[in-house]
């Protein structure tokens, strides 16, 4: 397995990033980033969490072992989860290898749900198809009413919002990028 501050440079030079750049990115000096890539540095947490950010890419990203790959996962083996403070329940649909982009997840609102109280702006893309019932996405300013078998796909760079119009459950897969659970 790769030590961390190897796939820190590979990913840096990958992504055709300076240490001038990762700097800039991170707020963290040069020279410490070029101690971190040749492993002549130890590496804080919060710092690790600025590197994984200014590359787009979970923390997990740079403890993945390429003998763990996981193309496919079983209905048994899915498990639903919430994050904090939100009632959204979301699955991940994903198989587990390193490098992977794409985070696919089939996500429940709840009747009346709206998934955030505020338009969210970041980094990505975000692709909606409505499985069961309806959802209101706001995008950009306009707003876009759909229903079973209709899609969205938008730069999450625009501010953007959704909610279960509905007095039911509404059910949606989404694939989303940067990956982030």
């Amino acid at each position: 397995m790769e030590e961390i501050h190897q796939i820190i440079k590979k990913t840096r030079i990958e992504q055709d990033m300076t240490l001038k750049n990762l700097s800039e990115k991170t707020n963290l000096s040069i020279s410490f980033l070029s101690q971190i890539e040749r492993g002549s540095s130890s590496l804080a947490i919060t710092s690790l969490k600025k590197i994984a950010d200014a590359f787009s890419v979970p923390i997990t990203y740079f403890f993945e072992s390429v003998s763990n790959n996981t193309y496919v996962v079983k209905e048994e083996d899915r498990k639903p989860f919430k994050l904090e403070g939100s009632s959204v329940e979301y699955t991940r649909l994903n198989g587990n290898f390193s490098g992977r982009n794409l985070e696919p997840l089939l996500v429940k609102l709840a009747p009346g749900q709206i998934e955030k109280n505020q338009e969210s702006i970041h980094p990505g893309e975000e692709f909606y198809y409505v499985l069961k019932g309806a959802v209101l996405f706001k995008v950009g300013g306009q707003e876009y009413f759909l229903r079973e078998g209709e899609t969205i796909h938008y730069p999450s760079e625009v501010p953007h919002t959704w909610e279960n119009p509905l007095n039911e459950e509404s059910i949606v897969l989404s694939v989303l990028t940067p990956v982030i659970f």
